[in-house]
């Protein structure tokens, strides 16, 4: 037995007469087959930024629409200014021209999300959808689904999570120089008016997510359930007789206070070498990096970061202190999908319940150290313990002072409770990927009050 004389064949089928599927990587998709029809999009969370945004408009209805790729200088806390890559939204004003982070998607569980998407520079680029599961078409995968040009983006979220969006073309560059942001799902009932005598509540807390916390009685709220086959009620499902009612609370809890941590780093080496967006991108028919680009030439294989942030914010240190961020950071709503006092620090009360959503963007490791105990609910987009996977996992409680560990795309959400108050800070460090040396750390204030 040997390659070229193998033991046990693997019939292929044949594509022949399929060969245009390939030309749909390039804009336009021309070619036979078509392209995927769109479906109807439902998604409610573009109609409601239009109409409490100020200035904010819904130009595609039920679709959100994102433009790549800006160029943004941002001042580091040095006064030096560097160069991000970053994607904007038409339809918020204030975005033009890039933001970083950009501005966080909100969609429902179980809608139809579109995302029309318009590249800017020098193309292709795409959006890959990180830890969800769309078509291959419409997953983002650089030579492996639609590079754009202009695209219309379509899926239907089914895990109510954390997740993040990013550009997946020259990946290694564009990542790092900024095009991303995050991207989170919410139960289905999320934008609904669900007390008239709260105005606006859909864009403010309470408000809820994911999680199997039989074992956790100290967080109010949660309703146990099946979110995948509920419960029988009157009407059934959509209004169809005999089918099952789904619960949109099932396996859920309400928290007050929301905190985004994006962890990020940047080589000012690479950022002064790399100002060309093809500075690493291979020429079309070419697949070996350092062979017509200037990947080795230019020292991009050798990744020491001098510059540390968390949610577009630089930790004002250099390489080997220990320093805080500011303590009243807050993302606005506009960059937030209309939902209003999503913090980077936290600012709470004693006994309300804190949600902690936590992607490491850096390519170095990261460790957080939490002043207090935390409960982890979620790992990359997908809930502890809840259908389908609750028979694989289960949410866990991680002491105060222990470590975790995240590398490069990682998530981790965590719930935070504490009935005495606290003045203290989560620790991050930045730990090199090829020795682990400790490179910075970052300290991100939390005061229960």
């Amino acid at each position: 037995m040997s390659v070229a004389s193998p033991a046990h064949i693997i019939p292929r089928r044949s594509v022949v007469g399929e060969e245009g599927e390939w030309c749909k990587m390039f804009d336009p998709p021309t070619a036979s087959p078509a392209t995927c029809e769109l479906v109807a999009p439902t998604n409610p969370v573009p109609a409601f930024v239009a109409a409490t945004v100020p200035g904010a408009t819904n130009t595609i209805p039920f679709t959100i629409r994102r433009g790549l790729m800006k160029t943004t200088r941002i001042d580091m806390w040095d006064g030096n200014r560097v160069d991000f890559f970053t994607f904007d939204d038409p339809d918020i004003a204030s975005t033009n021209g890039g933001v970083w982070p950009a501005p966080t998607i909100r969609m429902v569980r179980g809608s139809i999300f579109h995302c029309q998407v318009a590249a800017g520079g020098p193309p292709p680029h795409t959006i890959h959808w990180h830890g969800q599961e769309p078509t291959p078409m419409n997953d983002g995968v650089g030579h492996c689904s639609m590079e754009i040009g202009s695209y219309t983006y379509q899926l239907q979220p089914n895990f109510i999570g954390s997740y993040f969006y990013h550009c997946h073309r020259n990946t290694m560059q564009h990542f790092e120089f900024g095009l991303y942001g995050f991207t989170i799902v919410e139960p289905p009932d999320a934008y609904a008016q669900q007390n008239p005598a709260l105005p606006n509540y859909a864009g403010g807390y309470p408000r809820r997510t994911a999680a199997n916390l039989i074992n956790f009685p100290q967080f109010p709220g949660y309703v146990p359930g099946d979110p995948v086959h509920g419960v029988a009620g009157p009407g059934g499902l959509n209004g169809l007789p005999g089918q099952p009612a789904l619960d949109p609370h099932a396996y859920t809890v309400p928290y007050d206070v929301e905190a985004l941590w994006v962890l990020d780093d940047r080589d000012s080496v690479w950022a002064a070498n790399m100002k060309n967006a093809r500075a690493t991108f291979p020429a079309h028919g070419l697949v070996q990096p350092g062979v017509d680009d200037q990947f080795f030439k230019g020292d991009f294989h050798d990744f020491n970061p001098d510059y540390f942030f968390v949610t577009g914010v630089p930790f004002p240190g250099p390489v080997g202190s220990t320093v805080p961020c500011a303590s009243n950071v807050v993302v606005p709503a506009e960059l937030n999908s209309g939902v209003v006092g999503m913090q980077v620090p936290v600012n709470a009360l004693r006994n309300q319940t804190i949600l902690i959503r936590v992607l490491c963007a850096a390519y170095v490791f990261i460790r957080v150290t939490f002043p207090v105990d935390v409960v982890v609910i979620a790992y990359d987009g997908r809930a502890l313990g809840v259908p389908p996977f609750n028979q694989y996992n289960h949410a866990f409680l991680v002491p105060a002072g222990t470590p975790m560990d995240l590398s490069t795309a990682r998530r981790f959400d965590v719930l935070m409770r504490s009935s005495s108050t606290v003045s203290s800070f989560a620790s991050v460090q930045f730990r090199h990927n090829r020795n682990n040396a400790l490179l910075f750390t970052g300290q991100i204030p939390i005061n229960i009050a």
